[in-house]
């Protein structure tokens, strides 16, 4: 396995050249620059390629255990837990009043990329316990907030969200957790809950776990849940965390990929809790912390796909098979076969894009918290609202297809497990599947947020694609993009106050065809920055042009899938199934 190369070239050619970071900043009356992130960034790459890097295969291989009711990490991971919180790298976009740092989002939004493609077991634990701290910071008691947050912040404790029941995946509805209340204003939460990752390790120090469960008053349905802080240590009579909660691992799931974390089974069993929120409204101040975990299980699939292009490119520029196209030459490196760099190229568009595109999101999300205006908060708020369950679905599924092929660069060497190609296959699927489902994000994508405003949210993104398509006039992407945008415009025309059946029938492919033109925007934007002579302008614009030629015209198919609409989908009964 080669090592992994941490993307700074490319982190400061976007921040200096193409998103105007230093613009951005000074308008948010932040004191970061350039220079700053990208020595940040620097850093952050050197510890993901140095101390995380190296445990990912033997992460993978060992697992986590369960020895006598707890739960053991692969050797290794403790320290690099411990390593990674007393370096800040915990507390990198929180909030200073806890303890954070408040660096801007896309930092963060980066930092995870590498996180993901170093280590995706470990990066999980700072990833949660960062969802965890939104959802505590924006509706928690200040009580709940002084106690909790900056030991979280700071790394010495860590967060786990606990949804999912056997019978209430997707439809929380169904779920079943009873909270009964104590005299002293806790609450006793009684129920299981599967599939929760991070839910225990041996770190060290306390998991602060966000229950979803129901009060005995509840109405029924999804506006019957609240939301419940459940510690896995309560505090002592001096203030200390000592006491164990009624809480326990019952099993650690066996899953195809991801081998290091330790995804729980948890029982509650009378555990002591306390009310997150207004009583009923828990799914609300539950959905803080899955978008922001939504935005990094996007860049999770982003990190994935980047880590095994790098492989896959060096193997294909030492790996000797077959002749020159010509026939004169023989044996040559495979990089110089048509097919390989096919594969190779069609990975790269992707990652670079993508890569792009999370920064704008990320400094959308900064412009949502940090402007001094309110009513661009208010757009920029909106903005990432729209692009959230793109970024979760499309980059998921790009990075699964990826790593596919990437592996099918190996041959039969990326399917045994010496390369390593294997595991970043098995590692991506999941990102396809938790935190909502892409399907449910097309959904999620076609139901909610196209209707947002009447509409003029989406309208909205349309015109700033339109005006930096516009600026790029003469350029081949920037006219391949807006071919591509008039058929999405057209698309989402049609969908307007679409069925429950024909929103459903065309949702995938719409978001697809959404994120084919945002990344068709992000390369138009990348090729117009890159005039210059530099190899990276030069690698830019020819990217560029393979995206154009080679992957926007599946927008074409799309459009067409699309406006087929529901009927072929629907006509073969259930029973024929």
């Amino acid at each position: 396995m080669f090592s992994y190369v941490p993307p700074i070239d490319d982190y400061r050619f976007l921040l200096t050249e193409v998103l105007g970071f230093d613009r951005a900043m000074a308008e948010m009356g932040k004191e970061v620059d350039a220079d700053l992130a990208a020595a940040v960034l620097e850093e952050a790459g050197r510890m993901c390629a140095d101390r995380l890097h190296p445990l990912n295969r033997h992460g993978d291989e060992e697992g986590s255990r369960l020895v006598d009711g707890l739960v053991k990490t692969p050797e290794g991971f403790a320290d690099a837990w411990r390593d990674f919180a007393a370096a800040g790298w915990a507390s990198l976009s929180a909030d200073p009043a806890y303890g954070g740092q408040g660096l801007p989002f896309i930092l963060q939004l980066w930092l995870d990329e590498m996180l993901a493609a170093t280590n995706l077991s470990f990066g999980l634990f700072p990833g949660l316990t960062r969802g965890a701290c939104e959802a505590i910071m924006a509706h928690a008691s200040d009580f709940l907030k002084a106690t909790y947050l900056p030991p979280m912040v700071s790394g010495e404790w860590t967060g786990a969200m606990a949804l999912t029941e056997s019978g209430a995946g997707t439809d929380l509805a169904l779920l079943k957790t009873k909270a009964a209340p104590d005299a002293d204003g806790s609450y006793a939460i009684t129920g299981q809950k599967i599939f929760i990752s991070s839910g225990d390790h041996d770190f060290g120090g306390n998991i602060v776990h966000l229950v979803l469960a129901r009060l005995p008053d509840a109405p029924a349905g999804v506006k019957g849940i609240s939301l419940f802080l459940v510690p896995k240590y309560l505090p002592d009579a001096d203030g200390g965390f000592t006491i164990r909660n009624s809480m326990s691992v019952g099993a650690l799931e066996k899953k195809m990929g991801i081998h290091a974390q330790p995804t729980c089974v948890m029982n509650y069993d009378g555990a002591t809790g306390w009310l997150v929120g207004e009583p009923h409204k828990g799914l609300a101040a539950m959905f803080t912390m899955m978008n922001a975990e939504r935005l990094m299980v996007g860049i999770q699939g982003l990190g994935i796909a980047g880590a095994s292009y790098q492989q896959a490119a060096g193997y294909a520029k030492e790996r000797l098979q077959g002749r020159s196209a010509d026939g004169a030459r023989g044996p040559v490196t495979i990089i110089e076969h048509a097919d390989v760099r096919r594969m190779l190229l069609n990975i790269r568009a992707f990652v670079e894009a993508g890569r792009a595109l999370a920064g704008w999101t990320a400094l959308q999300l900064d412009r949502a918290h940090h402007h001094p205006d309110a009513a661009e908060r208010a757009r920029a708020d909106a903005l990432v609202a729209l692009l959230t369950p793109v970024v979760k679905a499309a980059f998921t599924d790009f990075g699964f297809e990826s790593a596919v092929q990437a592996q099918q660069v190996f041959g039969g060497h990326g399917y045994i497990r010496e390369w390593g190609m294997e595991q970043y296959v098995r590692d991506a699927r999941i990102a396809q599947i938790y935190e909502g489902t892409n399907g449910v994000q097309a959904m999620d994508l076609v139901g909610r947020k196209l209707p947002m405003a009447g509409g003029a949210v989406v309208e909205g993104f349309f015109a700033l694609v339109e005006m930096d398509l516009a600026a790029a006039e003469g350029l081949n992407i920037a006219a391949k993009t807006r071919e591509a945008l008039a058929l999405l415009r057209g698309v989402t025309a049609s969908l307007r106050g679409a069925g429950t059946e024909a929103a459903g029938a065309a949702a995938v492919d719409y978001l697809r065809l959404f994120a084919l033109v945002s990344m068709g925007w992000m390369w138009t934007r990348m090729a117009a920055a890159a005039q210059g002579d530099a190899p990276l302008h030069g690698a830019k614009r020819a990217v560029a042009d393979y995206f154009a030629q080679r992957m926007l015209p599946q927008a074409q198919g799309l459009a067409v899938g699309i406006a087929a609409g529901e009927a072929t989908i629907m006509a073969l009964g259930a029973e024929a199934f």
